[in-house]
């Protein structure tokens, strides 16, 4: 509050608390991914080179950040859309987003079990985070067929589908080498003849 009895506008964080946020976030992939979601926070925090305060000043529960971390997949994955648009033909890019989500399944399945045992099931989390790797598909499966880079009949929704048993087919060590094949027949099938 102000001296005139106003809320004060709140102030963005320092460039340096930025910097630690996307440090310790970045940390926790690497971690959750090779140990899962149990991974010591200390061992993050050490890893991240910032004291355990500082983990939980931004982040005061391991859920917080586990969300956190999944979010950042989802939106490193959503912003990837327009940057491959940008950089290639829009059939190339189609298939280089759909190889991106299968490394996002990847960091899904470590990340998934800790998500559905809050309170709330992270439904709502993952209906919202569903959105934007929907509409980042979606540009990419309109730009490729408009441009006759694929064929015309097939949906966003078709291929989340079809990503979605790719990666639930398999457990096994290697699975995302194998999912990237199926990805590369898939596109195949997707080009008009």
């Amino acid at each position: 509050m102000t001296a005139s009895g106003k809320t004060a506008p709140a102030r963005k964080p320092r460039a340096d608390a930025r910097k630690n946020r996307d440090r310790l976030i970045e940390v926790a992939k690497a971690s959750f991914r090779e140990r899962g979601g149990d991974a010591p926070l200390e061992d993050i925090a050490r890893r991240a080179g910032v004291g355990i305060g500082t983990l939980y000043r931004h982040f005061p529960t391991r859920d917080a950040l586990i969300e956190a971390v999944y979010r950042q997949s989802v939106g490193k994955l959503a912003e990837a859309a327009p940057r491959l648009l940008a950089e290639r033909p829009p059939g190339e890019a189609l298939h280089a987003w759909l190889r991106l989500y299968i490394d996002y399944i990847a960091h899904k399945r470590v990340l998934a079990p800790s998500l559905k045992a809050r309170p709330d099931g992270a439904k709502s989390l993952f209906d919202s985070m569903r959105g934007a790797t929907l509409a980042a598909l979606t540009s990419l499966v309109e730009r490729a067929a408009a441009k006759g880079e694929i064929r015309p009949d097939v949906s966003p929704t078709d291929l989340l589908l079809v990503l979605v048993g790719v990666g639930r087919a398999s457990s096994e060590p290697g699975w995302s080498a194998s999912a990237e094949r199926i990805v590369d027949v898939l596109m195949d099938g997707l080009r008009r003849r």
